[in-house]
């Protein structure tokens, strides 16, 4: 991809219809996917996806937002925007990883969670706060990608995981651009200048550390799709394989595998006073990951 695409963008591409969405990753790298539905309290949300099947011969469990291709398929995935029910739904499928000792993968593309008042009326806030709270103390390896938009606690809801992994194109960011624009310059025109400040970029958090590996993308996704998601399986598979190697040892393995997910982000957030990027908790993406990325 050209060095000189700005952050917004990134942010065009990472919205743009085209580009693979959850169930093609789960087409393409979970052979014998079995969806599970339903929160067992209130009903199933069709905005998230999650069910158990095999990846590269481990059984794992898989969660993820639901896009539509269409305005008719984003109209009945709610433009994948979980209810609580949907997080509700993600939860019981961490629980159910847990007990069966199967690793976790989600797959993160949504704007938001959906803020609609009968979300809010059934616990919109609880739910996303108890999957963060599970996440954090879940007793299996756990991997999330963001393919496309992440946005907000919609997106942390299943992405507070041992490592995260994020398309070149993809963007991660505790609201829109449009929000930020709207609430710092009350000038939602103002969304381009406010993704650049935002720092959204796959480039940017990995220099923050927030993400473990950018995946890069030769041509945007929405043009090579199967080479995409390829990429996107290799590398679940080898933080899939480091994470397994670490936690081998049993109960002493899984206590250095949460010890290491505690530290990971009691890391984010500080503050290096260095203009050098080296210094960054990262340092530059290394070219196996990024291609030199962008």
């Amino acid at each position: 991809m050209p060095e000189t695409l700005s952050a917004w963008e990134r942010v065009l591409l990472a919205r743009n219809p085209a580009r693979p969405h959850t169930q093609d990753y789960v087409a393409d790298l979970i052979s014998g996917f079995v969806e599970l539905h339903g929160d067992r309290r209130f009903g199933d949300d069709p905005a998230l996806l999650g069910g158990i099947g095999t990846f590269r011969g481990r059984a794992v469990v898989v969660v993820g937002h639901r896009k539509g291709a269409n305005t008719q398929e984003n109209l009945a995935h709610n433009f994948g925007m979980p209810r609580p029910e949907g997080y509700r739904k993600a939860l019981r499928l961490m629980q159910h990883a847990e007990k069966f000792g199967m690793p976790l993968i989600a797959f993160v593309d949504t704007p938001g969670a959906e803020p609609g008042i009968g979300s809010e009326e059934r616990g919109q806030a609880v739910a996303i706060a108890e999957n963060l709270l599970a996440l954090a103390s879940l007793r299996v390896p756990t991997l999330a990608v963001v393919i496309g938009e992440g946005g907000s606690g919609g997106a942390l809801a299943i992405s507070v995981a041992d490592r995260i992994l994020m398309l070149e194109n993809a963007i991660y960011a505790v609201a829109s651009p449009e929000a930020c624009a709207t609430i710092l310059w009350k000038d939602v025109s103002k969304a381009p200048e406010a993704a650049a400040t935002m720092r959204v970029t796959a480039a940017d958090l990995y220099g923050f550390g927030i993400v473990d590996e950018v995946i890069p993308e030769p041509a945007p996704a929405h043009e090579q799709p199967t080479q995409t998601i390829q990429r996107v399986g290799d590398a679940l598979e080898r933080h899939l394989a480091e994470l397994e190697a670490l936690v081998h040892d049993g109960d002493a393995g899984i206590d250095a595998l949460l010890a290491a997910r505690y530290q990971k982000y009691r890391r984010i957030g500080r503050w290096v006073e260095e203009t050098d990027p080296t210094r960054h908790p990262n340092g530059p993406i290394p070219s196996h990951a990024a291609d030199q990325a962008r």
